[in-house]
């Protein structure tokens, strides 16, 4: 396992891509804290490595078509400074309301030890209710 903060983030953003649990699980520190913004279902903190893979992360599965693929991809990290780490990535895919679901996202990660120890995500809010959320919850 790297411990190179910049190979940290983009072996995790990797293993989204291609679905891999077992490394999204081990990415994370125990204690890790994943922030995403804005009043939706999802927003606010995540805590610990059990919160953010199992209830945040996971929860976005339901509000996909069931049998889709999401598709994730890194467009790049164009930042990085000792612990942080800043990337950004595409996330698409088809919604349960059958709308077609494409944004851009950004994350400040920081890591330690060589998992991710945190993530302040920011992305486009509106449509991620208009798109994941069009029935309001």
């Amino acid at each position: 396992m790297s411990t190179d903060p910049r190979t940290v983030v983009t072996d995790y953003v990797a293993a989204v891509a291609r679905g891999d649990a077992a490394a999204i699980r081990d990415a994370f520190t125990e204690d890790a804290v994943w922030t995403y913004p804005g009043d939706l279902p999802l927003s606010g903190e995540w805590h610990g490595r059990k919160g953010i893979v199992e209830d945040f992360l996971g929860s976005v599965g339901g509000v996909f078509a069931p049998g889709t693929a999401v598709e994730v991809a890194l467009v790049g990290t164009p930042v990085a400074e000792g612990d942080r780490v800043v990337a950004e990535w595409t996330s698409r895919g088809t919604t349960v309301h059958g709308h077609r679901y494409d944004n851009r996202c950004l994350g400040v990660f920081t890591v330690r030890d060589g998992r991710i120890a945190a993530v302040r995500e920011y992305t486009d809010t509106r449509h991620v209710a208009a798109t994941l959320f069009a029935d309001g919850g």
